[in-house]
């Protein structure tokens, strides 16, 4: 892999679904990644399930929410509905041992040089030369650790299961999805949990699936708020410390002991640091053109979670792998390639290219 037309960087659910759509233009693609294919799902606490749910419905031109290419479902090949980390990262196996995808797994990038011509791309295997890049890189690996004092509580990104969390009581610091999935889990592990989020955002109702709770995830807080073991709290915790075998949660109005470290679920982010120069941005969002180029490095395209338009968050892979085809399209008309066979795509309604429609649409009632 010393060169390639199109080096994606990324083995999670976008750098796989993307490579699978510019290998179908008979593109020199190759992918790395620094662990492996679908690492950080398999880094998932072992209770957590995708809010999403899978089913095959692709014959009715209704492709399963998860599945990355308009022929595969995540719930014919796995028969589940709601899948696991570790079942996910199964289904990208399959993908790429199906669609013979070349991935250097164990391939970190270190700095990502523009060419006059294309990129050469550091890596601890050597330097690739590529036309394209196309950053792909997820944000599970990427907690994110802004309160004061973190580092004493225990994110949402170290729990391996939360039946093997200590203690009767916890704190969760945080409610939106993986609060609440870290509070239900506790919950049905037997533990008192109170959950910490001045923002309230189980009360959330704006119709935008990006912002609100899924339903999936309400259906599991009403279930654990029933089993009289969590508690929603508007508290702003502010932050940590570590005190005599305790610790002390600071808030606005003060401060109380909890016996074990809060869970920390304050999100994910991070994953741009080794391109961030190569990107313009509006706050952390990265600017991008309608192609999910770079507005500032021509060649460097955007796929996954980060992607932003429209004030709208693709972060769902029902919204994210819609940019597939457009930057798969992009890329075939810079190097004057056929494009026909990304059609597939637009057939069974995953093509997201009208951005006002995808990004403004309401549901009704």
């Amino acid at each position: 892999m010393e060169r390639v037309d199109v080096l994606v960087v990324g083995a999670g659910a976008a750098g796989v679904g993307v490579g699978i759509a510019l290998q179908k233009l008979d593109l020199r693609v190759g992918l790395v990644d620094r662990y492996g294919v679908g690492a950080s799902f398999r880094r998932w606490p072992k209770e957590t399930r995708f809010i999403t749910p899978s089913f095959t419905s692709n014959a009715f031109n209704l492709p399963d929410l998860n599945a990355l290419t308009p022929d595969t479902s995540p719930a014919y090949s796995l028969g589940k509905e709601h899948l696991s980390g570790v079942d996910y990262a199964r289904y990208l196996a399959a993908l790429v041992k199906h669609y013979e995808l070349p991935v250097a797994t164990k391939t970190a990038v270190g700095r990502v040089e523009p060419l006059a011509e294309g990129f050469r791309v550091h890596t601890s295997q050597g330097p690739i030369e590529a036309r394209f890049v196309v950053w792909a890189v997820g944000e599970f690996q990427f907690p994110k650790a802004s309160l004061r004092g973190a580092r004493n509580g225990l994110h949402y990104g170290r729990v391996r299961s939360w039946a093997d969390l200590e203690g009767e009581e916890r704190l969760v610091v945080g409610g939106y999805e993986s609060g609440i999935d870290a509070a239900y889990n506790l919950a049905m592990a037997g533990k008192k949990v109170v959950v910490a989020d001045p923002a309230a955002p189980w009360e959330s109702s704006t119709g935008e699936p990006s912002v609100d709770l899924s339903p999936y995830t309400h259906e599991r807080l009403e279930a654990a708020l029933q089993s009289g073991r969590v508690r929603l709290s508007r508290l702003k915790v502010e932050g940590i410390r570590a005190v005599d075998g305790h610790y002390e949660v600071l808030h606005e109005g003060g401060s109380f002991r909890v016996a074990h470290p809060p869970v920390l679920a304050t999100g994910f982010g991070g994953g741009l640091e080794k391109v961030g120069g190569l990107f313009a941005f509006d706050g952390p969002k990265p600017l991008l053109t309608e192609q999910d180029e770079s507005t500032l490095t021509p060649g460097l395209f955007l796929c996954g979670p980060k992607v932003n338009h429209l004030n709208t968050a693709f972060c769902f892979i029902y919204k994210f792998r819609a940019r597939f085809p457009v930057v798969a399209q992009a890329i075939a008309r810079r190097m004057g390639l056929d494009e026909g066979a990304l059609e597939v795509y637009r057939k069974r309604g995953m093509w997201a290219d009208d951005l006002a429609a995808c990004c403004t649409s309401r549901c009704a009632c």
